[in-house]
């Protein structure tokens, strides 16, 4: 009623609702209560903290970030219950299709991990993977290598072809930035990791190939998580017209939002890099 006041008659919607003139206006004039206006200064940071999270975060991780980065104490079904008034939901993974070509059986390696993806501690185990971004141009590929233990992209790089190259450059930049000892590196059976010179590339740097059993869905599901986040959070949101834009926007989603920013139900709602942070 007071939100549509100045277009109908105050009596005629009280006669339709069935409240008195006077009930209203005394709820209208009444001062708001505390309750009330801590959920306004709430409703303001919730917009904030959503927006800055490019309006992927349900009420979950902002739940997360009032309490870690503003120290406020609330709820998270007041969290829930705010996003709902005020229309504002997380983003939903969509399922992952797989398009792995397998490579040479003779050239496969063990199965080093056998679905148990833990690790105690960085550099343990890297599981990676490859995606595609459709463009007007064609199709953009993604290398990606990520570290089990924080769930910290490590390594990535992108090319115009698939190929063994695209992999052991995204396996090259985790190799630099983290030089690691004996770390296992876990894939499917795909050409590009299957490939003799990726395998020669894994021996000279000390890495351990590992791969999984064909046909299982789950058996890296870690990776294909991570593009399938990619996806609903940036990917599903642009139409890119030349490779150049894809390039351009998966770097400052992972450099720039994911590796830093980007809150993980699975540890602790602390983003990769705050996680691996607490941990040494």
């Amino acid at each position: 009623m007071k939100a549509n006041q100045d277009t109908y008659p105050v009596g005629a919607m009280c006669r339709l609702l069935k409240v008195s003139k006077s009930g209203f206006y005394g709820w209208r004039d009444r001062p708001m209560s505390r309750h009330e206006h801590q959920d306004v200064e709430l409703a303001a940071l919730m917009h904030t903290v959503y927006e800055r999270s490019h309006r992927t975060y349900g009420a979950r991780r902002v739940h997360a970030e009032f309490r870690e980065v503003y120290r406020v104490r609330v709820g998270r079904k007041r969290v829930a219950r705010l996003m709902r008034n005020a229309e504002l939901k997380g983003v939903q993974k969509r399922r992952f299709w797989c398009t792995t070509k397998g490579g040479a059986a003779e050239r496969w390696a063990p199965d080093l991990v056998e679905r148990e993806f833990v690790a105690d501690r960085p550099n343990a185990l890297w599981v990676a993977d490859v995606t595609y971004v459709p463009t007007a141009e064609g199709f953009l590929y993604l290398a990606m290598v990520l570290d089990v233990f924080s769930r910290l992209i490590v390594g990535w790089a992108m090319a115009a072809r698939l190929s063994s190259h695209l992999v052991q450059m995204a396996l090259e930049m985790a190799y630099a930035q983290r030089t690691p000892r004996e770390v296992i590196h876990h894939s499917d059976h795909g050409t590009e990791y299957t490939a003799i010179a990726f395998g020669t590339r894994c021996t000279q740097l000390g890495v351990r190939p590992s791969m999984g059993s064909v046909g299982d869905c789950f058996d890296n599901a870690m990776a294909e998580s991570v593009f399938a986040t990619l996806e609903c959070e940036m990917l599903d949101r642009n139409h890119f017209q030349t490779r150049d834009e894809p390039r351009s926007a998966i770097f400052s989603w992972i450099e720039g939002w994911y590796n830093t920013h980007r809150r993980h139900s699975s540890l602790g709602y602390l983003s990769p890099q705050e996680f691996e942070r607490r941990f040494t």
